[in-house]
């Protein structure tokens, strides 16, 4: 058995050295328990963004940014997307392993029979305004859910959980679509239960009264990778938002509405969609070079939307994948000289190819190709965060779960660095100056 590891701080004022556990996970860093610092030194740390802390001990996904590598439940990202349906990585995450041919077939059943929702939360929409952002009606919706489904509250009951799972993984892109349909002025379009987890999203999405559906294999299948690349991505803000709601107490409903509001953020889930505001802004490939040369100007604030990512400082494993699925979608529908996507692809081969971008790693990543492939399948830009929540729902419900089950988990309550006022007396109105 190998000898407990310690770390050690030591202070030059002359205070006593205090020593701190140090856990190893089965993979990545060790870290620093510092949980009883405070009461060994009187101390907190410091650190905005959380971005050397860790929070929680976690099974589900794990990231190694310097080496581009992303997996699910150990599994790699590449393998997944290749060989699974989203639902069958949906399994996955909440259970741990992949499921066998009948598991798979039991799954697939229950989340279709729970993707309808009830006919007054239908009726709900009306309460937004028609150009209402679909995100603002998901994170009232989705909140909306717990007064529907008194059954499935107890977070202390597993099978209360695995209800609630089941029931926001089959609804979320129910009431995507809904969102979608109501902007338009289009009759919602109710799921079908013979047809595939995104061959019903996308006929709901699509879909109208005036003739039938038929999916698309190579846009069904594009989807698909899609939301099997988004479902989960460790503690980044919106899982970090839906565990430290759920550390309340809080109904599965309650946080998972917490966590698409978190997402909704430009600096979050809404990179996509300033990916397409780059390229208009540019314009026209004669531009590439022009926009480049101000990125790369440190005075000028301009930024490639879509290169690099906070934490894979090598090739967004994702990215590698989407890129073949854009590339599939514009020859599916002859899209290859449509004059945005020429150049996004223009723009993408110059970046891969100048030493700048190169030296620093800024590749594209899964945002860059995935605005595309959203905006070739005649997805509005203001869906994008949606289609990524329905996505995240997944991730989202094993991360909130596996937080009700660790013995070691407490209320968020961050500390803090105080910089204001001292203790002061009060002044009579009269005093002040």
């Amino acid at each position: 058995m190998s000898k407990e590891q310690i770390a050690t701080l030591s202070f030059n004022d002359g205070r006593p050295a205090v020593d701190l556990p140090v856990l190893g996970g089965t993979v990545g860093p060790d870290v620093i328990d510092v949980r009883a610092l405070y009461s060994k030194s009187g101390m907190f740390t410091y650190d905005p963004g959380f971005m050397s802390t860790a929070s929680c001990r976690s099974q589900i996904t794990y990231i190694d940014g310097d080496r581009g590598i992303l997996l699910y439940r150990g599994y790699p990202i590449e393998q997944l997307a290749e060989h699974c349906d989203f639902l069958e990585v949906a399994y996955l995450i909440l259970y741990g392993q992949l499921p066998n041919r009948q598991q798979k077939a039991e799954f697939d059943g229950i989340i279709a029979h729970h993707t309808m929702v009830h006919e007054q939360l239908a009726r709900f929409f009306q309460g937004f305004r028609r150009d209402a952002h679909p995100m603002a009606v998901l994170c009232g919706v989705c909140g909306a859910l717990s007064a529907f489904y008194h059954d499935s509250l107890d977070i202390n009951n597993a099978r209360h959980r695995e209800v609630s799972a089941f029931r926001l993984i089959a609804k979320l892109p129910t009431i995507a679509a809904m969102a979608y349909k109501y902007n338009l002025g289009q009759p919602f379009i109710y799921p079908k239960n013979s047809m595939t987890y995104v061959q019903n999203f996308l006929r709901m999405m699509f879909g109208t009264p005036c003739e039938e559906y038929v999916p698309n294999p190579v846009l069904t299948r594009a989807m698909d990778r899609i939301l099997i690349l988004q479902a989960d991505h460790e503690q980044n803000a919106s899982t970090s938002t839906v565990r430290l709601t759920g550390s309340t107490g809080a109904n599965p409903f309650a946080c998972i509405a917490a966590g698409i509001a978190s997402l909704w953020g430009p600096a979050h889930g809404g990179a996509n969609e300033a990916v397409l505001n780059m390229l208009g802004q540019i314009g026209d490939a004669d531009n590439i070079g022009a926009y480049i040369r101000r990125v790369k100007d440190k005075d000028d604030d301009s930024v490639l939307f879509g290169f690099g990512h906070r934490v894979y400082k090598n090739y967004d494993p994702r990215a590698k994948i989407i890129q073949l699925t854009c590339h599939e979608v514009l020859e599916e529908l002859d899209l290859k000289d449509d004059k945005l996507f020429k150049l996004a692809l223009k723009l993408e081969e110059i970046a891969l190819e100048d030493e700048y971008f190169i030296k620093r790693k800024l590749y594209p990543n899964v945002d860059f190709y995935s605005g595309l492939v959203y905006k070739a399948l005649g997805i509005p830009v203001s869906m994008f965060t949606a289609i990524f929540a329905v996505a995240r729902t997944v991730g989202w419900i094993a991360q909130w779960n596996e937080m009700i089950g660790d013995s070691e988990q407490k209320i968020g309550r961050p500390r803090q660095l105080f910089e204001g006022a001292t203790r002061r007396g009060f002044v009579p109105m009269d005093g002040r100056k």
